[in-house]
């Protein structure tokens, strides 16, 4: 868990104290809250766009061992055979065509200790990027998606947990 939020405070403008909070509330609520609009308001869309062909490259090389290791070591089941939907989803959601409540629905099926545990080796796929502003800018969007992701997961195991 505490690795958990260092990532997303490392990529991410917030206190680790901020990100308990956040990680605390419903979707919903976390949607709508300022500090995200902010941070989502703050990615560099056009940079993201102009390096869509190094994110690809990334992506390719990087995934599938990814999914291999989310198979093998946390038991995902459905994981994707090609790293194909990510690039696609990415370019839809630059594009405005895709949205984070689909990509949520789609993160469902993982489990939350799946996910989380997840986070900070997805960032990381995007270490090998020289250019530093390319990589950050990337692994600040990725921070922030799965930001989402784990606000999503979270809720969904308070609600379990309740019924």
């Amino acid at each position: 868990m505490n690795s958990l939020l260092e990532t997303f405070a490392k990529y991410l403008d917030f206190s680790q104290a901020q990100l308990e909070s956040i990680l605390s509330k419903s979707l919903n609520e976390v949607l709508v809250l300022p500090e995200i609009q902010q941070e989502l308001a703050g990615l560099d869309i056009h940079l993201l766009k102009e390096t869509l062909p190094t994110a690809g490259v990334v992506l390719a090389q990087e995934l599938p061992p990814f999914y291999n290791w989310l198979t093998n070591e946390l038991g995902v089941k459905r994981v994707p055979d090609s790293p194909e939907h990510a690039t696609t989803w990415v370019i839809g959601f630059l594009n405005n065509q895709e949205t984070l409540t689909h990509l949520v629905e789609l993160h469902r099926p993982v489990t939350r200790p799946a996910l989380e545990a997840s986070v900070p080796r997805l960032i990381g796929l995007f270490d090998g990027v020289e250019d530093a502003r390319v990589r950050n800018e990337w692994q600040k969007a990725i921070a922030a998606l799965c930001l989402v992701l784990v606000v999503d997961a979270r809720e969904q195991d308070r609600a379990t947990v309740a019924a």
